[in-house]
């Protein structure tokens, strides 16, 4: 007999060789039948996979997360199935799950793939599906998994790296694919696919090696769900940050800069000023100080720092100058000069903590195929901060930046999110620099803050920063999408690369511990983000024109200027549309800018001194005088933008 611990601390006993899918039947025949894939002792099992010692068992249905990646892990499977089908030449190379779906790498040869040739492919994976395959596992020795992959590349390079006897097939109907399992119990349960779109991707990631076509798909148990999708997909199209950005004139690229370099514009620029000055202010309460870095920095900053042996391949090959042997490289981080601005004082303990806050543009180079608009590109600005501290101001000054944090998602809507720990992962020390002990000390530092502020938190191994562990903010936006924003970390390990010191009360030098923050990440990015879960409709105090008034003909524009000024006078940002048009078509494209207020001027309003207001989106404030509407604003403004 062995015993099986579930989830909710209750413990069952059964015969050994009992299947998850038992399990699950143990409990309700209803919730059974929901159960898609399980989790035992911390590694994902088939819902068939015989369990013969005592555990953890945790079961999955589709309304989970681990529930998700094993429906469209098996849905990747079925689409490499039907490529095989189709195109009989085509080489299958890798296919995960992925946060919304899957994909699957494929080297089609001389062949191509385009949208045209989708509604195939969905065909053919549903008619896979219907047939109602079992998942099945199977071992195999390395000599069979290398003859079964003979005519393929991929695979077998995929196979040499691996040990004799750790090597594991899928089968279903007449495919067999290399993989280490998680599954749905069959086909069957696929009731509804969709191939998204084809990209192109370099075999592991590497620019040097072939190009490959990405099929990336999507996958639900129920048609009403995949409807469901499709129609966010085609909202979130109408709120595409490129699009916005656009539209509203806020950004643009050029090829002659270079790719991944955003060049903003006036409107845009504007819009970033905003959100500085706003953070700016906070951090001015929280006490922080201003600095600035330059944009470059000698290589040796870097190697002392880690960046150059962790990314030194990523980033912008080194500048050299005409002196021999000095080279200099595009700053890819903040933090390297944030500790010698600290090293160039000497401090004591009664001087810290000190917090140096930077909007410090850095450099990183991303391959062309990986750049998106705002979100992934070459140059950027972080709200960067890093605070220095004696370890015992560690756990207060972590908990205030968490507040710094919600401040900035409170003012700007973002209201879902979670936090998630990242920790290293203890099977892969390379990945880190410091001792495990700091590590171990950070770590749980985080952990008791994140507790203590009652953050709803996650913990997730092996995403750790290469110097320290993070908490990590994760926003949903406006359509249900999950995006990294804000960010703190704690790290033992650069003030010991760097020899930061403080003199304790002991008289004695010590090590203060070290705290990177950003709120924002980088105003790319968050202003990307931003523009799409707010669909360019920014909260008030960020507006770029908070009121735009249209005069109904040319002998109002005298009282319309007048308007304005007074508006101004009361820090109102608003302008005059002076063109001699329609109001109707000055209405449409004052709605089409996203300018929260309309302000008509005509007859009437000029002779009682007042104006009408009418919001975006068509709702009518009627006639009201100046002052009633700047109340108005002020009070919209005052309920958004609390104090901090």
């Amino acid at each position: 007999m062995i015993h099986i611990t579930l989830p909710d601390g209750s413990v069952k006993t059964f015969d050994e060789g009992v299947t998850p899918m038992d399990v699950a039947k143990s409990i309700s025949e209803g919730f059974a039948r929901n159960v898609i894939s399980a989790n035992f002792n911390g590694t994902t099992v088939e819902t068939v996979t015989p369990l013969t010692t005592d555990g953890s068992l945790v079961l999955y249905t589709w309304n989970d997360d681990d529930g998700k990646k094993a429906f469209w892990h098996s849905s990747a499977h079925v689409l490499a199935q039907a490529i095989e089908e189709l195109y009989p030449s085509a080489k299958l190379t890798i296919g995960p799950a992925i946060e919304n779906g899957f994909y699957y790498d494929v080297d089609f040869g001389e062949q191509a793939v385009s949208e045209n040739d989708f509604k195939a492919i969905e065909n053919k994976m549903l008619e896979i599906a219907r047939e109602k395959h079992d998942f099945k596992m199977r071992s195999a020795s390395k000599a069979q998994a290398l003859a079964i992959y003979k005519d393929n590349p991929f695979k077998t390079e995929l196979i040499e790296n691996l040990e004799d006897g750790t090597i594991t097939f899928c089968d279903h109907s007449t495919f067999t694919d290399l993989c280490r399992g998680g599954h749905i119990p069959n086909t069957g349960i696929i009731k509804a696919v969709k191939v998204l779109s084809v990209a192109g991707a370099y075999w592991r990631g590497d620019e040097n090696k072939p190009q490959l076509t990405r099929v990336y798909g999507i996958s639900f148990p129920k048609q009403k769900e995949l409807t469901e999708y499709l129609e966010m997909l085609e909202e979130a199209k109408k709120r595409d940050h490129r699009k916005l950005g656009k539209e509203l004139e806020l950004f643009t690229f050029s090829q002659k800069v270079g790719q991944g370099l955003p060049l903003w514009l006036p409107k845009g620029a504007a819009l970033r000023e905003r959100l500085e000055n706003f953070l700016k202010a906070a951090q001015k309460k929280a006490g922080y100080e201003m600095v600035v870095t330059p944009h470059i920095g000698q290589k040796e900053l870097y190697v002392t720092s880690g960046h150059y042996a962790k990314y030194g391949a990523d980033s912008f090959q080194p500048i050299k100058t005409p002196k021999e042997d000095e080279e200099f490289l595009l700053k890819p981080m903040n933090c390297p000069h944030h500790c010698e601005i600290y090293k160039s004082s000497h401090w004591s303990y009664k001087d810290l903590p000190k917090r140096f806050a930077e909007f410090g543009t850095v450099y990183r180079y991303e391959q062309s195929g990986e750049l998106h608009g705002l979100t992934r590109v070459r140059g950027f600005t972080q709200d960067d901060a890093h605070l220095f501290c004696t370890p015992k101001q560690l756990d207060k000054e972590f908990k205030d930046v968490i507040d710094l944090v919600l401040y900035v998602f409170g003012s700007l809507g973002f209201e879902n999110f979670t936090a998630q720990v990242s920790v290293r992962d203890p099977e892969n020390p390379d990945k880190y620099i410091g001792d495990v002990a700091n590590w171990e000390k950070a770590e749980q530092a985080i952990i008791n803050a994140a507790t203590d502020k009652g953050l709803n938190f996650v913990i997730e191994t092996g995403e750790a920063a290469f110097y320290g562990p993070k908490l990590d903010f994760m926003v949903k936006d406006a359509l249900g999408r999950r995006w990294q924003l804000g960010t703190i970390q704690v790290d033992y390990n650069l003030p010991e690369r760097f020899e930061l010191t403080y003199k304790g009360s002991d008289n004695e030098l010590h090590r203060p511990v070290m705290i990177h923050r950003a709120p924002f990440g980088s105003m790319e990015r968050f202003v990307a983000l931003l523009l799409e879960h707010t669909g360019g409709n920014f909260p008030l105090w960020l507006m770029p024109t908070q009121a735009i008034i249209l005069s109904i003909s040319e002998k109002y524009e005298k009282y319309s200027q007048k308007v304005l000024n007074l508006l101004e006078n009361d820090e109102i940002r608003a302008l005059v549309d002076h063109r001699n048009e329609t109001i109707g078509k000055k209405i449409r494209e004052a709605e089409m800018q996203k300018h929260p207020y309309m302000i008509i001027i005509g007859e009437q309003e000029e002779q009682e001194g007042k104006i009408t207001v009418r919001q975006h989106g068509g709702a009518d404030l009627g006639m009201i005088s100046v002052e009633a509407f700047s109340e108005i604003i002020k009070e919209d403004i005052k309920k958004t933008l609390k104090s901090f």
